[in-house]
């Protein structure tokens, strides 16, 4: 295996986002490309995260699967500069990483063995049923979810009246209100409430793209789109059923 990439602040980035849920993970690699999916050790979050080999500069490979510790790969990555590019190559049990820039830098990662289930984030997330969808301004959900970070430890997201609506209601509450010219929105209406402190670490994701896309119903899980230029990364996450006052 070998392969080549020009910019490795792709990879990193995605690798920051994945290590927020998890602190090892599979990487395959096969004729796609490279990607991850992961669970987070408590069942409630799941992560996808897929770079096409018309990305890399050089592709040569069959299909790996790569065990690695995140926090080790991404010390790695932080190593390249923005004129940076990076190989890496699989040797033995071993992953060698080669950042050239004024000089050629290797480094050399062990793999490890992962216990547990490999997941398959498309297989899971194709049996889900998701009738409502809103895209809308990566920006304004950000500050939506900041919003009811300020409030409370989880949100509501709503479609009601043709109206999005995100929102927290604690001793205190938060209200973003999008109508059908800030947001396209599509489905009846339909409630779920979903935990902010995942939330907040799924929305740095939307930091890399302009839209983001959000798929939900009733009291069911949520899967949240991100498509910046170059990768695809999506999450999927539990909702928090429970009696509001």
């Amino acid at each position: 295996m070998l392969i080549k990439l020009e910019n490795p602040a792709l990879l990193l980035k995605a690798v920051e986002l994945v290590s927020e849920l998890v602190t090892e993970v599979r990487i395959r690699v096969n004729d796609y490309g490279l990607s991850m999916s992961a669970m987070d050790p408590a069942n409630v979050a799941m992560v996808g995260f897929k770079l096409p080999k018309t990305i890399f500069s050089q592709f040569e490979v069959g299909n790996e699967v790569l065990g690695v510790n995140l926090d080790n790969l991404k010390r790695v990555l932080k190593r390249c500069g923005p004129g940076s590019s990076l190989t890496i190559k699989k040797e033995d049990n071993l992953l060698e990483m080669d950042i050239q820039d004024r000089i050629k830098r290797v480094f050399s990662l062990r793999l490890i063995d992962i216990e547990g289930e490999e997941i398959d984030f498309d297989a899971k997330s194709s049996r889900m049923t998701f009738p409502c969808v809103v895209q809308l301004n990566s920006v304004d959900l950000i500050d939506a979810i900041e919003d009811c970070s300020v409030v409370d430890d989880a949100c509501s997201f709503i479609i009601k009246d043709g109206k999005f609506i995100i929102e927290a209601k604690g001793l205190n509450s938060s209200r973003a209100e999008f109508s059908g010219d800030e947001a396209t929105i599509q489905g009846e209406n339909c409630k779920s409430r979903y935990s902010l402190e995942y939330l907040s670490k799924f929305v740095k994701g939307a930091k890399l793209c302009e839209k983001t896309v959000i798929h939900f119903a009733n009291d069911h899980p949520l899967k949240i789109d991100f498509i910046p230029s170059g990768m695809q990364l999506n999450f999927v996450l539990a909702p928090r059923v429970e009696t509001e006052d």
